[in-house]
């Protein structure tokens, strides 16, 4: 079984952790890694080109613009026609969703891939417990810069804490 330091907000060690060899132990797996990101970014697409797709969002005359038959030129119903200069657009892009989704399973060997990859690279800490008095914004940055993290830092806590998690939410990356 694998396992974890556990520090305080000090950065001394204060014991162990065993941590699941089904998580931290699993062949990563960077084509479902890379599928679950492109998924998230997918979700988060605008998608919202388009054109104006028929002759009513299109503005002008809906006459004839001459008589069908008498006057030598091809028949025409509409100055908005798709042949006509200005007209509308022919099967052009409406808006549309660019979301997909990955099966649970796939899902989580995804998330365990990450896992073993920062545990394999010891990129992962336990920090015994983070409290604050009050919720400042200087103290969490503090206690990051005591424990050495990297700039973008996932913080998992076991239960909520509502200062600490107001202290961190306006630093970058975390």
């Amino acid at each position: 079984m694998p396992e974890l330091d556990v520090i305080d907000t000090e950065n001394k060690k204060v014991g162990t952790v065993e941590a699941s060899s089904g998580v931290f132990e699993t062949r990563v797996r960077e084509e479902l890694v890379q599928r679950y990101v492109t998924m998230q970014l997918a979700t988060r697409r605008g998608g919202n080109a388009a054109t104006k797709q028929n002759k009513g969002d299109l503005h002008g005359s809906n006459a004839k613009p001459w008589r069908q038959k008498g006057t030598g030129r091809a028949r025409s119903g509409n100055t908005r026609s798709p042949v006509w200069r200005g007209g509308m657009t022919v099967f052009g892009p409406s808006p549309r969703s660019y979301a997909f989704t990955l099966s649970k399973k796939s899902k989580k060997l995804a998330i365990k891939s990450v896992l073993s990859e920062r545990f394999k690279n010891q990129n992962i800490s336990v920090v015994d417990s983070i409290s604050l008095e009050q919720p400042k914004t200087k103290d969490a940055a503090a206690i990051i810069k005591k424990l050495n993290l990297p700039n973008k830092t996932l913080f998992i806590l076991a239960e909520k804490n509502q200062n600490f998690q107001l202290a961190v939410r306006n630093l970058p990356y975390t």
